[in-house]
């Protein structure tokens, strides 16, 4: 049976079945586990956690709990403990629920949450911005909480959110860039087997990533032309600055901090503010450093027009050797395929496909729409088809203005 009790009341030999509050607030990545350690009895009572529920089934019930349900027995009527049980029961199967995590959903049925979701992740880096440049204390709750929805969204489908945002404008760039970002360091944290405490820091890292932009005059920012060796050195100034700051806010645990810090760092050292080589660069800013990369190489900017997703892919393969870690590089390219989400590309039947979605286990076959013949020389109505269930090859990646197609963003998402 699962019962709720006062932290103070925990004691060796219960199973915790469920640890109550926001992940940042418990020393614990595991959901259920048994207390048999001294050590992790002293974290629990001291971390900031009031409650948690334990199964009395799998381990020791609480002494008041035993008392008081014997009393309950002598006096109750059969009526009342049927009563106990089925609501006892109702518990357990909401919590079943929630830990079982949100269902698989392909692009098109996850695509109206991600909007809902991008929109929400939005309006809070603007907020945590405007708090930062203000010198408020940073909102840490709320950013937990966007972090989870896309977490969850990631779950569900990971190429929905991830693709939604890297459609921006200039305006809108930096804020969403955060919003990529923080998606994207979520869905390679999971290709690589990260437990879910790690997975939502490495959220949360890419979600402040950026956050000392608050200190490079918009000038320089948006500038749509080259910048001068002056204005270069005020960007790479933003690391440091935006590590000032969650330093200063006290709110944010080091991971958090080390993504922040060193998400511009090169394997082989070319990189800033630090200069960092090989393993001097924490995996959690390696991971930052990849993500960062293809989201930023993707996106329409003031003085250039965004690589395609599968163009971004060849293009960071090649630069992998010294720029980034080759193994986290790897494990990028399997979370967001080899043909990511919005990819042209040719297929051996003699039709043009755009990508719009990702087939588990088969990166080379992902799931396509069918939107231009090549021998009819025309648009056709489309037609989705999942590669890994036909012969269909995919022949090459192909530009999408080479074959005059403006709306390639939206083909995948209808």
């Amino acid at each position: 049976m699962l019962i709720r009790i006062n932290v103070k009341e925990a004691k060796l030999g219960m199973y915790i079945h469920e640890v109550c509050g926001s992940w940042l607030e418990h020393p614990f990545w595991k959901s259920h586990f048994l207390l048999d350690s001294e050590a992790d009895l002293k974290r629990l009572r001291g971390s900031g956690v009031s409650e948690i529920w334990i199964d009395d089934t799998k381990g020791k019930s609480p002494e008041h709990q035993s008392q008081s349900m014997s009393e309950v027995e002598a006096t109750a009527s059969v009526d009342a403990i049927l009563a106990v049980q089925e609501e006892a029961q109702h518990v357990a199967e909401v919590l079943a629920e929630i830990h079982e995590g949100p269902k698989k959903l392909s692009v098109a049925e996850e695509m109206k949450q991600a909007e809902e979701i991008c929109e929400r992740a939005e309006e809070q880096v603007k907020h945590l911005f405007t708090q930062a440049r203000l010198g408020k204390a940073l909102d840490r709750s709320g950013s937990v909480n966007i972090v989870e929805e896309i977490s969850h969204s990631i779950f569900r489908n990971p190429n929905a959110l991830i693709s939604l945002a890297r459609i921006k404008t200039k305006d809108d760039y930096t804020y969403l860039h955060s919003v990529a970002v923080c998606a994207l360091m979520i869905s390679l944290s999971r290709q690589l087997g990260f437990d879910e405490k790690t997975t939502q820091l490495a959220g949360l890292g890419g979600l402040l990533h950026d956050i000392g932009k608050i200190r490079i005059p918009l000038s320089v920012l948006n500038k749509p032309s080259s910048l001068t060796e002056e204005e270069f050195s005020v960007i790479q100034g933003h690391p440091s600055a935006g590590f000032n700051i969650l330093k200063q806010s006290g709110e944010f645990p080091d991971e958090v901090l080390e993504v922040c810090l060193h998400h511009h760092e090169k394997t082989d050292g070319s990189g800033y503010p630090d200069k960092l080589t090989g393993d001097r660069i924490s995996v959690m800013a390696k991971m930052g450093a990849v993500c960062d990369v293809y989201d930023a190489i993707t996106s329409d900017r003031p003085y250039k027009a965004g690589w395609r997703p599968g163009t971004a892919i060849r293009k960071m393969a090649e630069w992998s050797k010294g720029h980034f870690d080759e193994k986290i590089f790897h494990a990028f390219v399997k979370a967001v395929g080899i043909y990511p989400t919005g990819s042209l590309v040719k297929l051996s039947s003699g039709h043009l496909a755009v990508v719009c979605d990702q087939e588990e286990g088969a990166l080379l076959k992902p799931v396509v729409k069918l939107v231009y013949s090549i021998h009819q020389e025309q648009r056709m109505d489309p037609e989705h088809m999942n590669l890994s269930h036909h012969d269909h090859e995919i022949v090459s990646q192909e530009d999408p203005s080479k074959w005059g197609f403006k709306d390639i963003d939206s083909l995948w998402r209808d």
